[in-house]
């Protein structure tokens, strides 16, 4: 007995797409082959069912090794079958098990994992051990509450980041570091007004471990939004604006801090 797999099938369908799938006398289909015709809504008759279609496709089989012929037939009316756990985003194929060189993008849907949208999450993760290393020297070198607290609250922007992108549901936080959108851009842009320190002050070892540790987190927050960009942009479309935006206003965020503690450090100074 000959078996019609899910692979054959889709050989032979990429160039020809029928409304009725007749399956030859003498052969049966795989499960998986099954499942595949009817997500593409082809009909399915054996071959000596009347009438018969205008448009049909046959495929020719190949001998499955391992199942002798009189246990086919049980194969075929078997409906205890598992039906596979995964699918492939690029091709659609279909999984029984996870194969190693591949991980989950959004529930049972499988990319490889050197895809660009899983390569922002290796930076996302990234950041957020950054995040966590800094907290902890900063606490130990004494620095202040307000600024630990300032990055914990970046922190759980990324970590609710991660979470949202895993979960393919949309981002919303409203604040950060207590400032909206429209407030974080006027802060970043004007840090004279706010602060009484210049734009982006450039870091430098006069200024401190903290300031270049800071500085550093700055920089990691921006690597991370092109690692974004490059993850959701398909053409002149981006998938995850909500994403890229708060990347962008997680960098504003960050050169905020920045300007906060040089205001910190002129008033000792003053």
């Amino acid at each position: 007995m000959k078996v019609i797999t899910e692979a054959i099938l889709r050989d032979e369908l990429r160039a020809d797409r029928p409304e009725v799938y007749v399956i030859p006398e003498g052969k049966i289909l795989s499960p998986a082959a099954r499942e595949y015709l009817q997500q593409c809504k082809i009909k399915i008759v054996k071959e000596n069912e009347k009438p018969r279609p205008k448009k049909t496709l046959q495929v020719t089989a190949t001998e499955v090794p391992g199942i002798p012929e009189s246990a086919a037939p049980a194969q075929k009316e078997n409906q205890s079958q598992p039906k596979p756990k995964y699918v492939d985003d690029a091709t659609g194929a279909f999984y029984y098990e996870k194969p190693e060189h591949m991980t989950q993008l959004h529930g049972n849907v499988l990319v490889n994992k050197n895809d660009d949208r899983i390569l922002f999450r290796g930076k996302l993760d990234s950041l957020e051990a950054l995040f966590v290393l800094d907290q902890t020297i900063f606490a130990e070198m004494g620095e202040s509450q307000e600024l630990l607290g300032d990055l914990e609250d970046i922190l759980i922007s990324i970590r609710e980041m991660m979470r949202c992108d895993v979960l393919d549901e949309p981002f919303r936080r409203e604040t950060m570091i207590g400032l909206n959108h429209a407030e974080l851009r006027d802060h970043s842009h004007h840090p004279m007004k706010y602060y009484k320190v210049k734009q982006m002050v450039l870091p430098n070892y006069t200024l401190g471990k903290t300031y270049a540790m800071l500085n550093q987190l700055r920089t990691a927050v921006r690597e991370t939004e092109v690692s974004a960009v490059t993850a959701f942009y398909t053409g002149k479309k981006c998938e995850r604006p909500d994403i890229v935006e708060e990347l962008n206003r997680m960098s504003s965020a960050m050169h905020i801090i920045m300007c906060k503690y040089l205001a910190m450090l002129q008033s000792k100074e003053a």
